[in-house]
């Protein structure tokens, strides 16, 4: 659960050692206009998600969400495997910025962190069922393997201390070799 007390708070390592970084998918809305270089995504659902992503997935010693590629991997996955999730998303981030200028008078992107905070915190006891949903596909972009569009540069890889893995079509005896990738 999200909170607004620094005690509260948790490192993003303890989250994961918490068992908590879960998988699941993240989706938005589409709107004809305004795409910019999104495939599902309208530029300002996009920025909409990379505050909420950034707010679950905050930067510390290490890139937030939004600067690991998690929207990217959400609108990819949003026209791809996660298409039945296209609506939640449209409703859930028009109802998030509903929520920001409602409070605030200003689009969520554009808040400070501890503003930004206080909405998503909303978000996730007002509408749980979407909060879980991009909450899930937030660690899917950012933990999962960086070729989906996520984890850009492996960052949570590095981070955890894992290897990264070989690449796709390698052949198996180059893998005892120790070259790097």
């Amino acid at each position: 659960m999200l909170s607004g007390s620094k005690s509260a708070l948790v490192t993003r390592r303890q989250f994961v050692a918490a068992g908590v970084a879960g998988g699941a998918a993240v989706a938005i809305g589409c709107n004809a206009t305004d795409r910019g270089n999104w495939e599902f995504l309208t530029v300002d659902q996009s920025r909409t998600l990379a505050a909420i992503c950034d707010q679950i997935v905050p930067a510390d010693d290490f890139p937030a969400a939004s600067q690991a590629g998690v929207p990217d991997y959400i609108d990819r996955q949003l026209i791809r495997h996660y298409r039945r999730y296209q609506d939640e998303y449209r409703r859930g981030l028009e109802q998030a910025e509903a929520l920001s200028r409602s409070r605030f008078g200003r689009e969520l992107a554009s808040l400070p962190a501890r503003q930004q905070l206080e909405i998503v915190a909303a978000l996730e006891q007002q509408k749980p069922e979407f909060f879980a949903l991009v909450r899930n596909h937030t660690m899917e972009g950012y933990y999962g393997s960086p070729r989906h569009g996520g984890n850009r540069d492996a960052v949570s890889w590095k981070m955890l201390g894992l290897p990264e893995p070989p690449l796709l079509g390698r052949a198996q005896y180059d893998l005892g070799k120790g070259e790097s990738q």
